[in-house]
């Protein structure tokens, strides 16, 4: 069942797109796959197919959430955004936050086991390197940093000298999530403005302020404002249980969210991950 739904949303959006979306996610290359204008609409077809099998047999959500690109999945699915407008906006994200920065210029990297503040601390001293700040505060013991490339090896080596346990770099294509994507931000704002945004029927909880949502009016802010500002991920889900949730079901590609939700609170009733 799962197969046909995204089949088929995969050919909805080949058409949309102009490129045949699905024969690259079948037959691609993985130069092909990495590039943003091409997974972001990937992901997000086979996320919303995957909610679907979901919803067809009868599970339903109180709230939901979206980690960066997964809050367009989770927008589709409360009925704020049309699938094929959600396609045409995040393939234009994926372009825009990829000509932001050129190539090469920018970096990310994970810190584990460092303070929030120590790891602002540590930003701040890099600062005179380039740019760097935080952009995805994930889970406790786990923040992203993002920037030019001087100032993120800057933060990161004071990071380690501060106590992280360790400072991974990332394999991205861009410094997503920092003031460096407000070229993309302004771009996507313009393309905000011409697609149709509902209500959302379930609320939404935005990655910018971790606080649950449903004006079409504040989701076309927050979706201006989370280009460039952080992933307040642990805060989503530390605000979701607070308002009663106690089951986590992650929809889409991978497991990496239930990992970080049960570090988030272990006490949770469960987490499970679709597809």
């Amino acid at each position: 069942m799962g197969k046909g739904f995204a089949e088929g949303l995969l050919d909805q959006a080949s058409q949309v797109l102009g490129f045949d979306l699905k024969k690259l996610c079948l037959e691609g290359s993985e130069e092909d796959l990495k590039r943003t204008e091409i997974s972001q609409p990937a992901i997000l077809s086979v996320s919303f197919a995957a909610f679907k099998v979901l919803e067809s047999k009868g599970v339903r959500a109180d709230y939901m959430a979206g980690h960066s690109l997964g809050e367009y999945s989770a927008l589709v699915a409360a009925g704020a955004i049309s699938f094929l407008d959600a396609v045409k906006l995040v393939n234009l994200r994926g372009k825009f936050m990829q000509e932001a920065v050129p190539l090469g210029e920018g970096a990310m990297a994970a810190v584990l086991n460092l303070s929030r503040e120590k790891i602002a601390e540590c930003c701040n001293k890099a600062k005179d390197k380039g740019i760097v700040e935080m952009a995805n505060f994930n889970s406790p013991g786990q923040v992203v940093i993002s920037g030019e490339k001087e100032g993120v090896k800057e933060a990161s080596r004071l990071c380690r000298e501060a106590g992280a346990k360790r400072v991974i770099s990332l394999a991205v294509s861009a410094p997503f999530h920092c003031s460096l994507m407000k070229p993309a931000a302004d771009k996507l704002k313009v393309e905000l403005d011409k697609i149709n945004i509902n209500d959302a029927v379930i609320p939404v909880v935005a990655n910018v302020d971790a606080e649950p949502v449903a004006s079409a009016l504040k989701i076309k802010e927050n979706l201006y404002n989370q280009v460039v500002g952080s992933v307040l991920w642990e805060d989503s889900v530390k605000k979701m249980i607070s308002l009663g949730v106690s089951k986590f079901i992650e929809v889409g590609p991978g497991n990496i969210l239930c990992g970080l939700v049960k570090k988030i609170d272990s006490t949770v009733e469960s987490c499970h991950s679709m597809i």
